[in-house]
């Protein structure tokens, strides 16, 4: 069997229903749309979320709170990630996008506590959390803030 021999199964593809194209077509004149009325006319219907003239859900539903325009996004790294790197070795926000470990680093990294370490490694970050300071550090490393 070659590429040209393939062909799709007898009965998986219909033809496209060919609307406008003369009476004796079967679908020719209102092209399928019946008589008059909104949904016959070119751009016809009714925009996403009308509820035939109902008061919509997204305009019922009360707004609560806000959004703060100044919010700082942290790129999130737990302790237990660092422990594949070699020991003495120096972690900035580089070698953790190199690694996978960060994607984004819109506000900057912030390295938390989550797991252990067992090698010393130099930690260069823009936040650290508390149990995380503490972990490196017992385990003979630096942290360094940004």
């Amino acid at each position: 069997m070659r590429i040209h021999d393939l062909a799709p199964l007898k009965g998986s593809k219909s033809k496209s229903k060919r609307v406008g194209r003369g009476l004796g077509s079967g679908h020719g004149r209102t092209s399928c749309r019946g008589h008059k009325g909104q949904k016959a006319r070119s751009g016809g219907g009714s925009p996403p979320g009308f509820e035939g003239g109902q008061m919509p859900i997204q305009r019922r539903l009360p707004k609560r709170g806000f959004t703060n325009i100044f919010k700082k996004t942290f790129a999130v790294v737990n302790v237990k990630d660092l422990g594949g790197f070699e020991p003495n070795s120096t972690l900035d926000i580089e070698r953790l996008k190199s690694a996978g470990l960060v994607r984004k680093t819109e506000a900057g990294v912030k390295i938390l506590g989550k797991g252990d370490i067992s090698h010393p490694i130099t930690v260069k970050a823009n936040k650290v959390s508390k149990t995380a300071r503490e972990k490196i550090e017992a385990a003979g490393g630096t942290v360094q803030l940004l």
